[in-house]
Formats: structure tokens, C-alpha cells, sequence
């Protein structure tokens, strides 16, 4: 069994996950990442670790990921769950369809992988989960609402993961990114930041790297909001 940190990145072909999964490998973990570009198994393949093709709305991929990460390995360290984009349009115009894609983009795409890990990190006593959600997650902007409302959900049900695992050692927390530079810029929502500029996935990537590593023992449960301002906590 080997002693390396070993993360799962999933949705990690580009963007944000990516990121992660660029960063969380120089600092010393390996690397499982699925995407369904293929993007993931190209850059796993970069950065020698594990790259399944495949999606975070499908079991059979997500159970695919974490065996070849386990037959490798023998360990999970850490998770970190991106996601795709999901349904927009004006709020009463959502079908019932669409809602149900948009809990299957914001919310099951964490619930399916961390079915599988936990109990892999409850064997070590030890493990580290951070799901990228929105800034918009508690200040719902009917720009996005299928994530809005869908990662209100995921606070909450991040909430009832801690209470029920946290003595196992198992952290959870969620990254809530504001206009972030995988996003197509405009002139306004820069504007809008108080900061005065668009985040960088980097940036996105150094706070999860965070999250996962030691000097993070103590937080779980949280939701932090990376936004450079954009959105206030009470």
C-alpha cells in the first residue's frame, strides 16, 4: 500500500478542476481526475497519476475512477468535486427536466463520489472533501438559478455529512467562487467585484489546496466564499 497523498479530482479537464488537479500534484499528491473531454485523461496522463473519461452523473465512471485510484494507491486523501453547467433561464420557465439536470450538475455530482470514498477515508481515519460551489449559493442571482438554488441544497447537505462523519476524521467544505477567469469577462461583472478584477482559477486551486492539507485540520462544514468581495456573510 503506498504512503503518497492521493486526491480524486472529478469534472477536472479544465477550469477550475483542472487547476486543482495541477495544483494538489505539485504539492506532492497523486492524481486521479475524470473528465468527459477526455481533457482529464490527457492532463492525469501529464501529470502521472489516473484519468478516466467518463461523467460525475454516472456511477459506473465514478466507481471506476476511485477502484483504479485504490488498485494503484490503496488510499484516498482527498476529493475535490467540480461540476459542469447546468440549466439557465428565467425562473418559472425551467422545466421539470431541467430541474432535475440541474440537481444532477449541482448536488448528486458531489452526493455520487462521496458515497464511494467514505468509506475508504473512514478505514484510514482520516480523509479531506471540498466540493466547488458558487458565491451565488446564499445570495441567489437569477442569472444562475438551477446552481443557486441546488448549492443552497449542497450547504446543507455538507452540514449533515459533517455532523455524521466528522468523527472519523473526514472534513468537508464547500469554495464558493465569484467571477472567476474560466468564465467568459465582461466590463460589468468586473465592475461589480469590489476588488476590481476577475479571480484566477489558480486562485481557486491555492485555497483547495489548503482545505485538503494539514494546516486545515480544524475546518469543516464551511462554506468559503472566494469572490474578491462580490457577496457578504452576516
Amino acid at each position: 500500500m503506498s504512503a503518497e497523498k492521493v486526491a480524486l479530482v472529478t469534472a477536472g479537464g479544465s477550469g477550475m478542476g483542472a487547476a486543482a488537479a495541477r495544483r494538489l500534484s505539485a504539492d506532492g499528491f497523486r492524481v486521479a481526475i475524470l473528465s468527459s473531454s477526455g481533457k482529464g485523461e490527457a492532463l492525469a496522463s501529464e501529470l502521472g497519476g489516473i484519468g478516466v473519461t467518463g461523467s460525475n452523473q454516472s456511477n459506473d465512471d465514478l466507481r471506476r475512477l476511485v477502484d483504479l485510484a485504490m488498485e494503484r494507491w490503496g488510499r484516498i486523501d482527498a476529493l475535490v468535486n467540480s461540476a459542469g453547467h447546468g440549466p439557465r433561464a428565467p425562473i418559472l420557465d425551467i422545466t421539470d427536466e431541467d430541474w432535475h439536470r440541474g440537481m444532477d450538475t449541482y448536488l448528486l455530482n458531489v452526493i455520487r463520489p462521496v458515497r464511494l470514498v467514505t468509506p475508504i477515508m473512514q478505514q484510514q481515519k482520516s480523509g479531506a472533501i471540498v466540493n466547488i460551489s458558487t458565491a451565488w449559493a446564499f445570495e441567489p442571482s437569477a442569472m444562475f438559478p438551477t446552481s443557486a438554488v441546488f448549492r443552497a441544497g449542497l450547504a446543507s447537505f455538507t452540514k449533515i455529512f459533517v455532523d455524521t462523519y466528522a468523527a472519523d476524521s473526514i472534513r468537508m467544505n464547500n469554495v464558493l467562487p465569484g467571477w472567476i477567469d474560466s468564465l467568459p469577462a465582461t466590463e460589468e461583472r468586473r465592475q461589480s467585484v469590489p476588488m476590481g478584477r476577475y479571480g484566477t482559477s489558480a486562485e481557486i486551486a491555492g485555497t483547495i489546496a489548503f482545505l485538503v492539507s494539514p494546516d486545515a485540520a480544524y475546518i469543516t462544514g464551511q462554506n468559503l466564499r472566494v469572490d474578491g468581495g462580490i457577496t457578504r456573510s452576516i
